[in-house]
Order: C-alpha cells, then sequence, then structure tokens
C-alpha cells in the first residue's frame, strides 16, 4: 500500500463526514427559493478546496457562481489537468417517494443516499480528496491541476460558455477529466470515449382557429391531434429507422474492434428486460442493445399535448397539438444539419388541412475522444490499478453538451472517467452511490493524475 492510499484509508471516516456536509446542502440550481442555499454550496467548496492546500474562489455569473481553483507547482514543463464538475443538483420532487430525506444523507446497504451522492457531489469530492492525499502526503502534486466546477450544469450550463471564452488563457490544460458518467457495472470499470449529442425539436400542429364541439365539426374539420400522430408515426419504419431524408448520411460506422469490445461486455438481455420490466426490447434492425444505446442515432417523441386532458369527458375538437421531439446524434452527425433536415421532412408530411409550426429548442453535436490519447491511456491503467482488471471502453447514450466547448474553445481532449452506477436514480428519489466506488474512486484518480 502507498502513502497516498493509506492516507485515503486512514482518513475515509472523516471524508464522508465532509462530505455528508456537502450533500447536506440544498443547491438546486433550478429553483429560486434555492438560490441562497446554491450560493452557500459553492462558498463551502470554495473553502474546503482552500483547505486542502490549493488556491480557488467562487466566481459570479449571470446566475449561480462557478468555483475556480488551480494549483501550479509542478512547473512549466509538467501537464496541466483541467477538472470539470458542478455542485448543483436535480430537484427532489416527488418527495414522498424518498425513503430518507433528499438532503439529509444516510448510508444504507453499502450506498450512500441523497440527492447529488452520484450525480454529481459525490463524484466531485472523490477528487478533490485524491488531490488533499497528494498533497498531504508528498506535499506536492505531481501535474498541474485546475478545477473548475460550476452551479448550473442541472439547468443547461448557461452562463458556462461565456465564462470559458473570457478566461481561456487560464483554463489552458493539456487534458479535461470529468467523472459524471457511470462505469459499466459493479467491480466492471469503463471508460466513455464518446458521447452522443442532441438535436430538441417542438413542433405544433393547427387546425381551426378555436376548439370545437366534436360532434357538430367531427367528420368535417381536421383534428390537429390525429394530424399530428400521423406525422410522427411517419417518422420512424417498422425495423426502427429513421425516415427523415439524408438522417444517416454521416453516420460513423462502428469499427470491428468497437463491436468486439462491446461483444465482450458482460451483457444480459434478459436482465436488462426484466430490471425495466417490459416483455421485449425494442431498436433498429440489426444491432445489438449496447450499439443502438452507444454508437445509433434515434427519434423519440418526448412528449404530446393537446386537447382535453381533465378527469371525465369533453368531446372537443382540439385547435392545435404540440410534441417535443428529441434526437440522439453519433459521430460524425451535426445538430444543425438534422434540424434542418428534420423541419424539412415534417413539413413535408403535413396533409394540406393544417400548419406547422417547428422550433429548435437546443442542441449539441456529438463527442469522441481519441482511444489511445495520453490522458485516456492514463485513465485506463489508473482504473486497472483501482480495480485490479483492465477496464472495457464504452461509449455513453447521454450527452455531455460541456465537452463540446473544452474541445472547441481549449482545443483540449476530454477523458470521461466516471464512478457512478446507471440504475443509481441520478435523477429520481433516492439517489444513491455506491461506497466501493467512492472508494475505488479515490484511488483511481489519485493514480490517474500521477500517471498522466
Amino acid at each position: 500500500m502507498t502513502a497516498i492510499e493509506r492516507y485515503l484509508e486512514e482518513n475515509y471516516d472523516r471524508f464522508l463526514a465532509e462530505l455528508f456536509e456537502f450533500l447536506s446542502i440544498p443547491s438546486v440550481s433550478a429553483a429560486p427559493e434555492h438560490n441562497a442555499d446554491t450560493r452557500r454550496c459553492a462558498e463551502w467548496l470554495a473553502a474546503h478546496i482552500n483547505g486542502i492546500g490549493i488556491k480557488a474562489e467562487t466566481h459570479e455569473t449571470a446566475g449561480h457562481p462557478i468555483v475556480y481553483g488551480e494549483w501550479n507547482g509542478a512547473g512549466a514543463d509538467a501537464p496541466t489537468v483541467l477538472f470539470y464538475g458542478h455542485y448543483d443538483v436535480q430537484p427532489v420532487d416527488p418527495l414522498d417517494l424518498w425513503t430518507n430525506p433528499p438532503f439529509g444523507p444516510v448510508i444504507r446497504d453499502g450506498n450512500i443516499y441523497a440527492r447529488g451522492a452520484t450525480d454529481d457531489k459525490g463524484q466531485v469530492f472523490l477528487h478533490i480528496k485524491a488531490l488533499e492525499a497528494h498533497l498531504k502526503t508528498t506535499g506536492s502534486l505531481p501535474v498541474n491541476v485546475k478545477l473548475l466546477i460550476e452551479g448550473e450544469e442541472e439547468v443547461g450550463s448557461n452562463n458556462l460558455e461565456r465564462f470559458i471564452a473570457e478566461n481561456t488563457d487560464t483554463l489552458l490544460c493539456d487534458c479535461v477529466l470529468i467523472s459524471d458518467t457511470p462505469i459499466f457495472a459493479p467491480g466492471i470499470p469503463s471508460l466513455v470515449y464518446g458521447l452522443r449529442g442532441l438535436c430538441y425539436m417542438e413542433v405544433t400542429v393547427t387546425g381551426p382557429n378555436r376548439d370545437l364541439h366534436s360532434g357538430a365539426f367531427g367528420g368535417a374539420v381536421e383534428n390537429p391531434i390525429n394530424a399530428l400522430c400521423a406525422m410522427i408515426a411517419r417518422l420512424k419504419d417498422a425495423y426502427g429507422r429513421i425516415t427523415i431524408p439524408g438522417f444517416y448520411d454521416d453516420v460513423r460506422l462502428l469499427s470491428p474492434e468497437e463491436q468486439a469490445e462491446f461483444a465482450r461486455l458482460p451483457f444480459s438481455q434478459q436482465n436488462y428486460n426484466s430490471g425495466l420490466n417490459i416483455p421485449a426490447e425494442f431498436g433498429e434492425f440489426g444491432y445489438t442493445t449496447n450499439e443502438r444505446v452507444w454508437a445509433r442515432p434515434t427519434l423519440d417523441v418526448n412528449g404530446i399535448y393537446g386537447g382535453y386532458t381533465g378527469e371525465g369527458a369533453k368531446t372537443v375538437l382540439p385547435s392545435k397539438a404540440s410534441a417535443k421531439i428529441s434526437m440522439r446524434l453519433v459521430p460524425d452527425q451535426d445538430n444543425s444539419d438534422i434540424a434542418r433536415k428534420f423541419e424539412r421532412y415534417f413539413r413535408s408530411i403535413a396533409p394540406p388541412t393544417v400548419t406547422v409550426n417547428v422550433t429548435e429548442l437546443h442542441g449539441a453535436n456529438p463527442v469522441i475522444t481519441p482511444r489511445e490519447s495520453r490522458g485516456m491511456n492514463a485513465a485506463t491503467q489508473a482504473l486497472e490499478y483501482a480495480y485490479g482488471k483492465k477496464p472495457f471502453h464504452v461509449r455513453e447514450g447521454g450527452s455531455i453538451p460541456v465537452c463540446l466547448l473544452f474541445d472547441t474553445i481549449l482545443h483540449a481532449p476530454t477523458v470521461l472517467m466516471g464512478f457512478g452506477l446507471s440504475d443509481e436514480n441520478a435523477h429520481s428519489p433516492d439517489e444513491h452511490f455506491l461506497l466501493d466506488n467512492f472508494k475505488k474512486g479515490m484511488t483511481a484518480t489519485a493514480m490517474f493524475y500521477k500517471l498522466v
């Protein structure tokens, strides 16, 4: 056992107590009534980082503060790692589904339960403790380190791009390290090297200029809900393929090596289905579940609304109907290009009896990190050291738009070395974080800073 590992072991109980304090602050960025709490959390975090020997302070934005810290004692010739995370958390509703109060952390069945436990306070904190272990045992760090921890990730990071653009010289680094992704399964480490992008659209189909009596007008006037449903049904075929012309033109196919590595993962389709209580899986024909989620684009209706939805019956023929539709994108698709193709096709399949409005709400391009980069090699070795087995290289179905900012503004490759699990209820009641991953995460990140 190294001196750093011994320090982590001997101070583990204190680390948990400090993490409990961090998790107890209700830094819900989406709720104005928690603005003071969110600021208090930023100030607590900055003070804690200062306490371990890294100079840190809060920076004002138009929204919630950004915590920034740096340690440059390794010298100009040493690599610089920028760690990114977030201290804000999701709202807790519905509160009655929590076993314990969301901001009253408890340990149960080998997990720490609290809002923010896995997303992202627990993962942020293990990095701070790994850096503390280096500083307290050696008086130094192997590399220069910059910490960028924001308070608006859960509400879209609206002020982060401006902060990065205005502080580019300050933030320059050799690689960006993020721990806000899951490993494949307990005891099975994995490194994420690809994220899907996102194209999010809202559509509205309008018929008559007001709601109508369905008896007096039904059969003579187009029902916008019926029209919208028919249009949505034409967006995909029976094989799960998206029918928008040109949608797949730029899709990068998986290499045989990637397919082989995905196939080696200990994945059970039966367990996957039973865990979700679904009778059978569904997806694009010709691909496995992991390939569909990690490396194939999607189109999903996220919400559909219109007409009467209250209790009882109201025989109304509605004036309009709307839907929110998201498309997950893969390398080398571009969200702006897909938005244009979607709008053009959606308008083309509308019947002449309605008018259509299409709005692009937001988007992000996919991200792919070279698997043989210096940062990825260091992360691979660090995870193997902590878990005793070589990690799988996988992709992630979700999107982290900030990765694109780091790529386009800082021109720095991103290493996604997360320690959560996909079933830890990150945005749901009873969010939790496996303590074994908290422990191994501290060891792995401490080793990463040494190896990179």
